[in-house]
């Protein structure tokens, strides 16, 4: 299995200090790459490799000029820059000392896997993060690579980054655009959007089976379309260079014939398997739908089994869309009453109640508690709903910020647009810290305010946003102060 880097606390699995290089991590890589090589299904069919460096030897065997010839474009990939001539040499003379026992495929096979368990391959860069230094040119080609290609600079940028083409402004829009339009996108958007939706968490989510039984349809449960219906969004936005204010509020969704069938838009007909979900483009039935916030994966993960989280679903509003996380609770939070009888005709905003009403608690609740009971309409499975199940009406309204009244959810994301800056800003933040493997810290600001104004003055197109995020000083420097290596 590969080794996999958990998503931080603090942002996203990118973060150079959440990620560390232990021993046992090392031999992870190194048992992964021999593992890789050994494989029966590694062959002159399966690999492209093949020719190229494990190939026959040509006639007079494996000399030292036929394992330079085969290495020095490979390690040059590899380890994104560049090699100087004592690192080429080091491989050559191991390839060497192994051909002569073995032959140059496995050779080359051995040789291989140790470039897969080699820092240089592992780590993104080979010099510590200073205030202030700008990245070279390879640095800020695997750094735009790996932010929107998810992988090794391609040989277009290794050789832009060779002339020192890439460090100018144009060139670098240029390359940043040819990264939209490719495929390798695909990777950006299976990554980012997950991780600042947070919908690894839909993954948990269990809903009372006796009360909704078609979440568990024939034992695969709904929740794996729910969680396409924001990303399909996410790259509709992307792929088509739309707004970003539609992650708030858009004019169409994505959704299953399952889907469609959960949230009581049609007959789902025939149900499909858990390999095909046949997912179509379509209008949004109203406001109350459209974009990620009240999608039925948001609505659902925010939950409990049994009822709505409205604290739970606050904090994911305050996190994701304003990011602006709110501090632990206090850990001496009086519980919630437990008496059925006493609860039974109460609104949970009622039952709520006593912990806004305590003065540790109060601030906290005050900033969260609106964003999460505008979204009470929908139920712990993101269902729409009028009433709670003892009769009582639903209470969405609150205001924003302490200056946007709403008593709807249609109202709530008014309110949020009426605050486009504060969630551009805090869109790129998200971003830049996807991007840059750190946190967003202070001295970013300059970069940050340079960003939200490109994407303001450009309809709050989402590739003016990346392009401005490129060009920062951020984006082109190491980091505003010292910070890890980034694996």
């Amino acid at each position: 299995a590969y080794p996999q880097d958990l998503r931080a606390e603090h942002g996203y699995d990118t973060q150079a200090d959440h990620l560390s290089m232990s021993p046992l991590l090392m031999e992870r890589f190194l048992e992964l790459g021999r593992a890789i090589v050994e494989s029966h299904d590694f062959n002159p069919r399966t690999s492209g490799q093949w020719e190229t460096l494990f190939g026959d030897a040509p006639e007079g065997g494996a000399t030292r000029e036929v394992l330079e010839s085969r290495l020095r474009p490979f390690l040059t990939r590899a380890f994104r820059r560049p090699l100087d001539g004592s690192t080429l040499d080091r491989y050559v003379d191991y390839a060497m000392s192994l051909a002569e026992m073995g032959g140059v495929a496995e050779a080359m096979k051995e040789t291989v896997i140790a470039v897969l368990a080699s820092p240089r391959f592992l780590y993104l860069y080979d010099r510590a993060a200073e205030p202030g230094p700008s990245v070279d040119a390879f640095e800020l080609a695997s750094r735009l690579s790996f932010f929107l290609a998810g992988s090794l600079p391609d040989e277009t940028l290794h050789m832009l980054a060779s002339s020192g083409a890439l460090l100018e402004p144009e060139t670098l829009r240029g390359q940043v655009d040819r990264l939209l339009r490719d495929e390798s996108l695909k990777r950006f958007c299976d990554s980012f959007p997950a991780q600042w939706l947070q919908l690894d968490r839909i993954v948990s989510a269990v809903p009372n089976p006796e009360k909704h039984p078609d979440f568990y349809y024939l034992k695969y449960r709904v929740s794996m379309d729910m969680m396409m219906e924001p990303l399909l969004l996410f790259e509709a936005i992307l792929v088509e260079n739309r707004s970003i204010l539609e992650f708030i509020d858009s004019p169409f969704t994505y959704r299953s014939n399952r889907l469609r069938a959960w949230y009581g838009e049609a007959d789902p007909g025939r149900f499909q398997g858990p390999v095909t979900m046949d997912f179509v483009r379509m209008p949004t039935p109203s406001r109350c739908e459209g974009g990620v916030i009240t999608t039925a994966a948001t609505m659902t993960m925010t939950s409990g089994p049994e009822e709505t989280k409205p604290i739970t679903r606050g904090a994911w509003v305050a996190s994701v869309v304003f990011n602006d996380p709110p501090e632990p609770p206090p850990a001496d939070v009086p519980p919630l009453p437990k008496d059925p009888e006493a609860l039974a005709n109460l609104t949970l905003r009622e039952r709520l109640a006593a912990h806004r009403e305590a003065a540790a608690c109060a601030g906290c609740h005050e900033k969260i508690d609106p964003l999460g009971f505008a979204l009470e309409n929908f139920d712990e499975a993101g269902k729409w709903r009028e009433v709670y199940d003892n009769g009582r009406e639903v209470d969405t309204s609150g205001t924003l910020f302490r200056r946007h009244d709403f008593t709807d959810v249609v109202g709530f994301k008014n309110a949020i647009l009426e605050e486009k800056e504060r969630f551009v800003r805090a869109f790129a933040s998200h971003l830049m810290a996807y991007a840059l493997g750190r946190p967003v810290a202070p001295a970013d600001a300059p970069s940050l305010d340079a960003i939200v104004a490109a994407t303001v003055e450009n309809e709050f197109r989402i590739h003016s946003l990346i392009h401005a995020l490129v060009q920062s000083p951020s984006f082109r420097s190491l980091g505003p102060a010292e910070e890890p290596l980034s694996e």
